[in-house]
């Protein structure tokens, strides 16, 4: 399906109100919201697809997820998410509930599973660790309590700055009180079970940082974020661009692809518009980024690097990159036994020390975190789509530094040493892979690698980074990681606001709009599904 239009130099006579650097969920998201409030929005795509991390691709007849695997929370109708996410496609993005078991951590030694249901899921560990059931009862505990603290310290970052700066404290403690602290730091406190550990920070692929460096605040918002369960859009992932962008363009904005953004032009410190890489000019009297702090910051704004600039970004860093595999197989999930639970395989419990001796041996040590996940067997529609057909993602850590050599070549222009390198890392996952499914041995039929070059060169990110920015205790602590920023009607977006993730990146479209508008556009979205905040 066709979403949208390759630029075209005649946008430039047209009039917007605001223009949109990328089309992730965050960007599409304020957008629709935008428009709802009567502002002309165009949304400029450097991708020829639209979707950001959303998006999926084809290739031999097979089809892919490059970001999105599963969203927690959207089965309940209530749900902050599940009602935005209904109000910029028009409800017409559906979901399907992935059932009890949504995550396997997997250890040399045995199994876990993460099941739904908050009950559920605290009786399921406690009959892996009945030694433990008062620190798996009080981290439960705490998990909701970070939360449900989260809220505050999120709308926060919406208020005008002054009053922001008033409220901050009242509103944020609660939350930075644990998100200053590490996820291993907080564990540690509640129990001496390293295994315990291991076992509750299984998921920590999902966030990007191991429990020593990860803050105990984006753990907690992840684990919660599941606890009730998880859920695939129905018809894959593409499936959310494709029915945001109609209802974006019924009420007159514009999404346009092939349009890599050069420059956030201003005057005196005001936003006037944008130049495109082929030296276009558009204007509009404000501009949201969604292309990343370091992108904003670093590349867009020519003429507005400083101190204060400099300084902020080297409080913050880039969250890790990664390669992944896509295979393709001429079976169906069920001849291959394949389900709808994601797989975590790990070599060992003590995640900081494998992915630390793995990334200082990387030729001899064993892969510390390989992720598989199963679109063929989440997605209802899978065998209407594509019959007798399967497809499975599977992806680890590899730090950008590794591809350096390469940087300056283009896709599918990186020589045979690339290539060489590329196929040592498919033959050592598949290897791993093949220990958890045998079954599979013997019967793909596709494999490809993106590495963080690839990723680097669809997604915009300078070092292929998956996440954004690294959700440390440092992270959470930068009061200008919010909307509104120093220069006029220059708005931020994305994972980098408040979190990452497919909701995190929604809930900061709709913070972002709020901030411009100067009003509750969350709690209006919710009061126009009866729902409240």
């Amino acid at each position: 399906m066709k979403l949208a239009s390759k630029y075209t130099s005649a946008l430039q006579s047209q009039q917007f109100d605001a223009i949109i650097i990328g089309s992730g969920i965050s960007g599409l998201a304020a957008a629709v919201l935008l428009s709802r409030a009567g502002r002309r929005v165009l949304v400029l795509e450097q991708h020829f697809k639209v979707g950001g991390y959303t998006h999926a691709f084809q290739r031999k007849g097979y089809e892919w997820d490059v970001g999105l695997h599963y969203v927690g929370d959207l089965h309940r109708p209530h749900s902050i998410s599940k009602v935005i996410f209904d109000e910029i496609s028009g409800g017409n993005l559906k979901w399907a509930p992935m059932g009890e078991v949504y995550d396997r951590i997997i250890f040399p030694d045995q199994s876990y599973d993460f099941v739904a249901g908050h009950e559920n899921f605290r009786n399921k560990m406690i009959s892996y660790f009945p030694r433990e059931e008062r620190a798996i009862s009080r981290y439960l505990d705490l998990v909701r309590e970070v939360s449900k603290s989260m809220k505050k310290y999120a709308m926060n970052k919406a208020l005008p700055s002054a009053a922001a700066k008033l409220a901050y404290q009242m509103m944020s403690a609660g939350f930075l009180k644990y998100a200053s602290q590490t996820t291993l730091e907080v564990l540690s406190s509640l129990t001496s079970d390293k295994k315990l550990i291991g076992v509750l920070t299984g998921q920590w692929g999902d966030y990007g940082l191991p429990p020593a460096r990860s803050s105990f605040a984006m753990h907690a918002i992840l684990a919660n974020h599941y606890l009730d369960g998880a859920n695939y859009p129905v018809g894959g992932s593409g499936r959310i661009a494709e029915t945001i962008v109609p209802e974006l363009e019924k009420l007159g904005g514009v999404v346009a692809v092939h349009a890599p953004v050069d420059e956030i032009l201003l005057h005196k410190n005001r936003v006037v518009g944008v130049r495109l890489q082929n030296g276009d000019e558009l204007n509009a009297p404000v501009v949201i980024s969604s292309a990343g702090v370091f992108n904003t910051f670093g590349k867009l704004l020519k003429s507005a690097t400083g101190s204060d600039t400099s300084k902020n970004l080297e409080r913050v860093q880039r969250s890790t990159s990664y390669v992944c595999l896509y295979l393709g197989f001429k079976h169906s999930a069920r001849e291959l036994g394949l389900e709808k639970t994601n797989l975590w395989v790990y070599s060992g419990y003590d995640h900081d020390r494998t992915l630390a001796d793995y990334l200082d041996n990387p030729g001899t040590a064993q892969v510390p975190l390989t992720y598989l996940s199963f679109a063929s067997a989440k997605d209802p529609s899978w065998e209407e789509r594509h019959p007798d057909t399967a497809t499975m993602e599977a992806i680890s850590v590899a730090p950008f530094e590794w591809f350096t050599k390469w940087q300056d070549t283009g896709w599918q222009k990186r020589g045979s040493e690339y290539e060489a390198f590329k196929k040592e890392l498919t033959d050592r996952l598949l290897e791993k892979i093949y220990e958890t499914l045998p079954q599979i041995r013997g019967k793909i039929d596709h494999v490809e690698t993106s590495t963080p070059l690839s990723n680097r060169h669809f997604s915009g990110y300078e070092f292929g980074e998956l996440y954004g920015l690294d959700h440390s205790p440092e992270r959470f602590q930068q009061r200008w990681l919010r909307p509104q920023t120093r220069i006029k009607n220059l708005f931020l977006t994305g994972q980098d606001v408040v979190s990452c993730g497919i909701t995190g990146a929604l809930l900061s479209g709709a913070l972002t709009v709020s901030a411009i508008l100067r009003k509750n556009v969350i709690g209006e979205v919710l009061q126009r599904a009866g729902k409240k905040i």
